[in-house]
């Protein structure tokens, strides 16, 4: 996952914002975190609520439902870079005196990891960027309803936060335009006659100023769980054909 163009990347790229002196993590950083701590700051209680409950569905599942969706769901966990090696001994030991591997290290994460659930986690978890500056890396544990399928412990810690529909708002909303997601799923998630093509609109919290934009949301298959891949589409308005139809051609 660490090497999927998230959505803030592919926003910088349609900004022509990807150069030698600007990274990918300066907008993600600067604009998920700076950008949704201060929205949230402004909401009321009851939204905050709505948003902590979105963040927990969506990262730290009740793996006693969703099945009926979902063949695999995910529980994203932080770990501190500078605990890893303090996690690698506790899991060792009890491995030694004869434990099996994951079921330790699902139990050693979930002791001493950040569960992302809410608000401020979710702030730390969308910093993460791949990179060795990162203060966190991502634990993911997956499972089916049979239980523990895998755990992913990102030792390389090259693993980054992927946008979803809260980062693409935080998004819309510093850039005061609306981003449509173009989700497009199928066995090699293309458009064609096959496959089905959403449009997914993200509107600012802010004023609208300036013209949507566009992202391509590659999906595989149909867990409806989001997409793989991200990237920048150009909008260019056809010819007025008449007042009331309003179009954009959209190209890679």
């Amino acid at each position: 996952m660490g090497k999927l163009l998230c959505d803030p990347t592919a926003v910088a790229e349609t900004f022509q914002t990807s150069s030698p002196t600007v990274t990918w993590r300066e907008p993600k950083a600067a604009t998920l975190e700076a950008r949704f701590l201060e929205d949230l700051g402004s909401a009321k209680e009851e939204e905050r609520q709505m948003i902590n409950e979105v963040i927990k569905n969506m990262y730290s599942p009740d793996l006693r439902n969703g099945w009926g969706v979902h063949v695999v769901q995910e529980v994203k966990l932080l770990a501190k870079k500078d605990e890893r090696v303090a996690l690698d001994s506790a899991i060792e030991e009890l491995v030694q005196l004869g434990m099996q591997r994951e079921l330790v290290a699902e139990s050693i994460y979930k002791e001493r990891c950040i569960p992302v659930n809410d608000d401020s986690s979710w702030a730390k978890y969308m910093s993460i960027s791949g990179s060795p500056d990162d203060e966190y890396d991502i634990i993911t544990l997956q499972y089916t309803e049979e239980g523990l399928l895998s755990v992913d412990e990102n030792r390389e810690g090259c693993a980054a936060a992927f946008g979803d529909d809260i980062a693409i708002e935080c998004l819309a909303t510093e850039f005061n335009r609306e981003i449509y997601v173009v989700q497009a799923h199928g066995s090699d998630a293309m458009v064609d006659e096959d496959n089905c093509v959403f449009f997914l609109p993200h509107r600012p919290r802010s004023e609208i100023c300036e013209p949507p934009f566009f992202l391509f949301m590659k999906g595989t298959g149909w867990c409806g769980a989001g997409a793989d891949h991200y990237e920048p589409l150009i909008a260019h308005a056809s010819s007025l054909v008449s007042s009331e139809k309003v179009a954009l051609i959209l190209g890679q």
